[in-house]
């Protein structure tokens, strides 16, 4: 099962993009952030066209996440993150997917530090940190997916000390995602590749994808039932060479499923009984 994290940096203005990727990689699942697009603006037919059937919570001119599921529709069971009911910012959708459940985030930038934009950020973080303690007391098998927007340790960034002020490598920030990891989650990439320079971002100026002057703040969580699948985790940094791209590359995770299907299927239906957790 390849599961896939993508920031597209716009889904309308970049969909050939999209749909390039999707037909050469074909993951089995894909969670897309930054689709820049409202409700109605979202290309479902497309995506359809393509093999995908798809859930997603749109906003116009920023933000946005989608779940993308090869030849079903994702069950969804979550639009928003819980915590704050005033918040109007499209940064979670979840979906049941083959037994797993599966949240799609693009956490806040945050910039600039210090100021309301970063406050903010540290709040949707401790917010994600009670949500996701309440996924792990559920002990269903469970995949936290996206743009964290935070590089977790001084290896995920080219140059650290010109970050040092920033509010993706602030310590407030770190130690949230930490605190997070900590609860039990295990940090795909960075458990198949300790110590490994990975990066998944990389600004358009100054040849910095051509350079390999990047960013690791596109992220995998796996709960304890997910984590003994894992089998690979990889940047597919050929879409970042493309003309007109994202400044972010796909992430993909590849699951072994063989043997917990039973056990995701039973996951699967508990699930959905609940409805939201």
């Amino acid at each position: 099962m390849k599961i896939a994290t993508y920031n597209v940096n716009g889904i309308n203005g970049r969909l050939d993009i999209l749909l390039r990727w999707l037909k050469e990689d074909v993951p089995d699942v894909v969670c897309l952030q930054e689709l820049k697009a409202d409700d109605a603006g979202f290309p479902r037919k497309e995506i359809e066209r393509a093999g995908y059937g798809a859930i997603w919570h749109g906003q116009r001119s920023w933000n946005g996440v989608a779940i993308l599921a090869k030849g079903k529709t994702p069950i969804l069971t979550r639009r928003g993150l819980p915590g704050d009911p005033d918040d109007t910012h499209s940064r979670y959708i979840e979906a049941a997917v083959d037994g797993i459940l599966i949240g799609c985030l693009y956490l806040p930038n945050g910039n600039p530090f210090p100021g309301a934009k970063f406050d903010y950020k540290l709040r949707w973080f401790r917010r994600l940190q009670a949500y996701a303690a309440e996924l792990l007391e559920l002990e269903v098998p469970s995949i936290l997916a996206g743009d964290f927007n935070v590089m977790p340790t001084e290896i995920d960034v080219y140059k650290p000390e010109r970050w040092l002020d920033d509010a993706l490598f602030r310590p407030e920030v770190r130690k949230a995602y930490a605190d997070l990891v900590a609860q039990g989650w295990t940090d795909a990439v960075r458990h198949l590749h300790p110590g490994e320079r990975i990066y998944t971002f990389w600004k358009y100026w100054r040849n910095s994808f051509e350079r390999d002057a990047g960013l690791r703040i596109d992220h995998f969580l796996l709960s304890p039932a997910v984590a003994p699948l894992l089998r690979s985790a990889t940047v597919r940094r050929k879409p970042r060479n493309w003309e007109h791209t994202s400044d972010h590359a796909p992430v993909m995770i590849e699951l072994d499923i063989s043997e917990a299907g039973a056990d995701l299927g039973a996951s699967a239906r508990s699930v959905t009984n609940k409805g939201n957790p």
